[in-house]
């Protein structure tokens, strides 16, 4: 009598779109727990970041990318171009992600890359997001009616990404889509990430939900020390910015929002590595360094 098996499966998603449209929430959502930093501002993801979910015998790995820019007026912008194009080719479903407010023309732009580089290599789900900011549902009709023409979607499915609105509805879509392979990662990993990046990536999180202006965009953050012990982490942490008024900007009156800064991204730290946490933030400036390549590849953008 011959055994029943399950067949696993597994593939990359890749979560497209334009700027500020929700991937970063909407991939949290679907790994159950925080790996990709959040913002209402532009540009806070910046780097490729895997979320891993396996669920019985399927494994999907979620790509989360940066928003698709109209510009490359900057080295930074032209390295998150090219990492959220790279990852079309590479992916076996495709999550392409707009908002229920409207099209526009952002969106647009994305599309025609889907045509020229994804068209038959991948399965596109259209993800409608933020519908619970829509408050007659019916009006989501006509738009979905409209999209349908645009290009030959596997699905379009609206979700609240904040909310968790039809997400296990589009787990399930992405699941079935995916092809027939052994895992890539063990069942337990939930990321690709190290504790370093995650930590950086904290504390970038709290430096732009707490400055204004050009700040968030002319910032990064690298971890220059990390010391654990059995009772307590240290942790020494370099914000760079561009210019010496950022750095006042970011240091504050009498040192107020540096603190501020400090004391949230200690808090979730801590919840991340279940330990107490020291942890020690200086600010320094590296002029251009968004518009520099060698810049770029010295604080880990490859």
């Amino acid at each position: 009598m011959n055994e029943q098996t399950t067949q696993e499966k597994c593939g990359y998603v890749a979560i497209i779109g334009r700027p500020n449209v929700g991937k970063s929430t909407l991939l949290n959502a679907l790994i159950g727990q925080k790996v990709s930093i959040t913002s209402p501002k532009p540009q806070t993801t910046r780097c490729q970041v895997l979320g891993i979910k396996t669920r019985g015998n399927v494994q999907a790995v979620y790509m989360d990318t940066p928003g698709l820019h109209s510009t490359e007026k900057h080295a930074i912008n032209r390295y998150m171009n090219k990492m959220a194009s790279s990852v079309i080719a590479d992916a076996d479903v495709i999550v392409f992600m707009i908002d229920a407010g409207r099209w526009r023309e952002e969106d647009e732009l994305v599309l025609d890359k889907l045509r020229r580089e994804g068209q038959g290599a991948a399965p596109v789900i259209l993800v409608i997001n933020k519908i619970d900011e829509t408050k007659d549902k019916k009006l989501l009709l006509p738009l979905i009616d409209k999209l349908q023409a645009k290009y030959d979607f596997a699905q379009i499915i609206p979700v609240s990404a904040l909310r968790g609105e039809n997400v296990n509805l589009l787990e399930n879509k992405i699941m079935e889509l995916l092809p027939e392979s052994p895992f890539f990662y063990p069942e337990d990993q939930y990321t690709d990430k190290n504790i370093r990046f995650q930590i950086a990536e904290i504390i970038r999180e709290k430096l732009i939900t707490s400055t204004e202006q050009e700040v968030p965009y002319s910032s990064t953050v690298t971890v220059d020390e990390f010391k654990a012990t059995d009772k307590l982490v240290e942790i020494s942490a370099i914000i760079w910015v561009e210019r010496e008024g950022q750095k006042i900007i970011v240091i504050g009156k009498k040192g107020e929002r540096l603190k501020q800064i400090g004391t949230r991204a200690r808090k979730e730290i801590e919840f991340l590595l279940g330990q107490k946490v020291f942890l020690r933030l200086w600010v320094k400036v590296k002029e251009r360094w968004t518009d520099s390549d060698l810049a770029l590849k010295s604080f880990g953008f490859e």
